[in-house]
């Protein structure tokens, strides 16, 4: 249950109007409690604010933050839209939950929204001495926290949408998925071993990417009708209604509902249209590559934007290298169910084909390529070793077919790893 409301969360904050939303009921409390302040005795102690004074505080927010809002509107949607047509569209969904451009936008139609119901409240004789005092109180609080925000956000929302710091957004995305794919492979489930016998095939009921899967409740149906689950896809697997998303067998023969058990299996597979970085560790990879692949497009031509991103995939390669350093075995929470791993050959595949496909006639871009794979070759792991050659091969195959300087390819020819084996 706690993991569906996270990733319900995590959908509904993807939204801009979400924390628009919160701070507006907030501003509404806000105005309301201090009338509260009227009955709790402190009408002799604290001085007298003058009705007019608030007024003209809460009418000047109120006139400055409606246009503000939509200046800040504007700005963010020129912002997404520059992020999309730069670098990747799959960025929209990082860029749009920017966190500091969210919470500009909220404090200023929270802003608004506190000025505008005050002021009816104010006017309407809803506060007293003890009242007035504390929403002046809240209104001084509340115009320092815009003056603030509103400075954060300037300096924020010069970089929103920038090459650069889309890059930065997609890594740091891709490198919390990345991680946690790495610390559990397998989910904390059992990895696929040996043949499953007499398996029963449960095929998908819709068409579309795996976003989820709910392992709690598998195993819980698994348990329940003493199953053995092997899953045929994770998170990022594009699915259709003829693939076997799962097999199952019954540890005992039993006059068991089969299609009932097909329909639990599918209750906890969650399809949707398009990917999620939250759980799918290849579609960070994929979305930076992305950008290279267009920065190296005859029309853009930014061979500097294709290096930033072997330099960015290098550094998620490496978090391989922190995780052997500090590895701890994963205990398997559920023991009766299997889960298909990411083979490293994928991983490679995503990162570095397109680029060395795109880039092969750049010999800046082919020799930042190379060394980021002898590089990620120093890694202590065997596959990772074994893919960094194969694609240090693949790449000076392609740059061999098109580029025409035999001095060029002498020079990129020392940096390939598979040339020093």
């Amino acid at each position: 249950m706690k993991k569906k409301l996270i990733i319900s969360y995590n959908r509904i904050r993807e939204h801009l109007w979400f924390r628009p939303f919160l701070f507006c009921l907030l501003s509404v409390a806000g105005a309301l409690i201090a009338h509260q302040a009227d009955g709790i005795g402190i009408n002799d102690i604290v001085p007298n604010i003058d009705k007019e004074s608030i007024g003209g505080l809460l009418d000047t927010i109120a006139a400055s933050m409606l246009v503000i809002s939509i200046f800040a509107v504007a700005s963010m949607l020129s912002a997404f839209s520059s992020a999309s047509s730069t670098a990747t569209p799959r960025s929209f969904k990082i860029v749009v939950t920017d966190d500091v451009s969210q919470n500009a936008l909220s404090v200023f139609i929270g802003a608004f929204i506190f000025s505008i119901v005050a002021t009816i409240a104010l006017d309407n004789g809803y506060y007293e001495k003890a009242g007035r005092f504390i929403l002046f109180l809240f209104t001084l609080i509340l115009f320092a926290i815009v003056i603030l925000t509103f400075l954060r956000w300037v300096d924020r929302i010069s970089r929103l949408g920038r090459l650069e710091h889309t890059i930065n957004q997609v890594e740091t995305v891709a490198s919390k998925s990345l991680s946690a794919y790495i610390k559990n492979p397998s989910l904390k489930a059992l990895t696929i071993n040996g043949i499953f016998p007499n398996e029963n095939a449960v095929m998908a009921n819709s068409i579309g990417y795996i976003q989820h899967i709910n392992l709690e409740d598998l195993q819980s149906l698994a348990e329940e009708f003493e199953l053995k689950i092997r899953l045929n896809c994770i998170p990022g697997k594009f699915v259709h209604s003829n693939f076997a998303i799962a097999h199952f067998v019954m540890d005992k023969n039993k006059d068991i509902d089969i299609d009932n058990i097909r329909k639990g299996i599918n209750n906890t597979i969650l399809v949707g249209q398009t990917r999620l970085f939250d759980e799918d560790p290849r579609f960070g990879l994929i979305s930076l590559t992305e950008i290279a692949s267009r920065a190296l497009s005859p029309g853009i031509n930014d061979p500097g934007t294709a290096i930033q991103i072997i330099g960015s995939h290098e550094r998620l390669f490496f978090l391989w290298n922190k995780e052997i350093e500090n590895s701890n075995e994963t205990e398997v929470v559920y023991n009766r169910i299997e889960v298909p791993e990411i083979s490293m050959e994928d991983f490679f595949d995503d990162a570095f084909r397109p680029i060395a496909r795109d880039g092969a006639d750049n010999i800046e871009v082919m020799l930042r390529l190379q060394k980021a794979l002898n590089s990620i070759a120093t890694i202590n792991n065997l596959d990772i070793k074994e893919n960094a050659i194969r694609n240090s091969r693949d790449a000076y195959e392609r740059a061999q077919k098109a580029i025409n300087s035999e001095h060029d390819l002498n020079i990129l020819e020392k940096q390939c790893i598979f040339k020093n084996e």
